[in-house]
């Protein structure tokens, strides 16, 4: 029972950080533009593919293994990272597109009419990859191998505590700039009142434009961080999206590090209810959700009213 636990324990907090990561580039975009991608789902689906694509080009075009099936070679060195740097320089010019083609024509405009222009901007991109690489799921291989690890008589696999241990780093790292830096501060400054912000010299569009690159990038280092175990998929996103959209929600859309919180407890809930009853899961997740925001509908530590979508 223990083992079981402890290996509960390392998968909720993987896929936990991987709902806090896109949680978190919800709230950067909420934030500086009270605007949020409902495009992210698609974001995670094309990076993750993207990175298959940059493991099969390394691989000498091809030669350790096929696209529709890598060799565990194709993720080995210096190329799984590389894949995923590229795949956030990618998805964040990606996130500036988005900005400038469906956010910034209806900025300033009554009504909400960037949720529209987000949803078709996702679809848009959805059907470009299925174009592209057709709706088969496509298997990622780990660079760390398919071994399983044993901590404790449990069995957990290097993937798992990959996703978790860089999940954790880059939420550090992004939370070290968004306080101690002037790029933070500007940010900070921005997501208060724009028209401050831009009085006391700040290029709001310039913040505006990288927070929307900021985000997407997240969402498509998510998708080749979360591949290897999940196989990469066009229609992988729009569940982790969601559940992350959740987390950002229960932990406070306004509160970056309510949102970090609000992914890790999704995550540890819905490993935790799958040792009793998996086809529970998505039934614990909401009906915690509904029950948080009937008593704070700001989230568990928000501090702003949210505008109804």
């Amino acid at each position: 029972m223990l083992a079981t636990t402890l290996q509960a324990l390392v998968s909720g907090l993987a896929i936990g950080g991987v709902y806090a990561l896109i949680a978190l580039s919800f709230s950067i975009t909420f934030t500086t533009t009270r605007t949020l991608n409902f495009a992210q789902g698609e974001f995670i689906g094309v990076g993750a593919f993207l990175g298959v694509t940059v493991l099969y080009a390394l691989s000498s075009g091809g030669e350790g293994g096929s696209f529709a099936a890598l060799a565990p070679a194709a993720s080995e060195g210096f190329r799984y990272p590389a894949a995923a740097l590229a795949v956030g320089a990618a998805l964040g010019t990606l996130g500036l597109l988005l900005f400038l083609a469906a956010i910034r024509p209806f900025a300033g405009k009554p009504g909400m009419s960037w949720v529209m222009s987000t949803i078709g901007f996702g679809i848009i991109l959805q059907s470009l990859g299925l174009a592209v690489w057709g709706p088969a799921p496509v298997n990622m291989p780990s660079p760390f191998g398919d071994d399983v690890l044993r901590l404790g008589g449990a069995g957990v696999r290097p993937q798992e505590v990959a996703v978790l241990v860089v999940a954790v780093l880059l939420m550090a790292g992004l939370d070290f700039v968004m306080r101690r830096t002037r790029l933070g501060k500007a940010m900070r400054a921005v997501a208060y009142d724009p028209n401050v912000a831009a009085l006391m010299g700040i290029n709001v569009t310039a913040i505006m434009l990288g927070a929307f690159a900021l985000s997407s990038a997240l969402a498509g280092v998510g998708g080749v961080l979360v591949a290897p175990i999940a196989s990469a998929s066009l229609f992988m996103g729009m569940g982790i999206a969601l559940k992350a959209f959740s987390g950002a929600i229960l932990g406070g859309l306004d509160n970056p590090r309510g949102c970090i919180f609000g992914g890790f407890a999704l995550g540890l809930l819905e490993s935790g209810v799958a040792l009793w009853q998996a086809q529970w899961r998505e039934i614990a997740v909401f009906l915690l959700i509904i029950l948080v925001l009937a008593i704070r509908p700001n989230g568990l530590f928000g501090r702003r009213a949210l505008d109804k979508v």
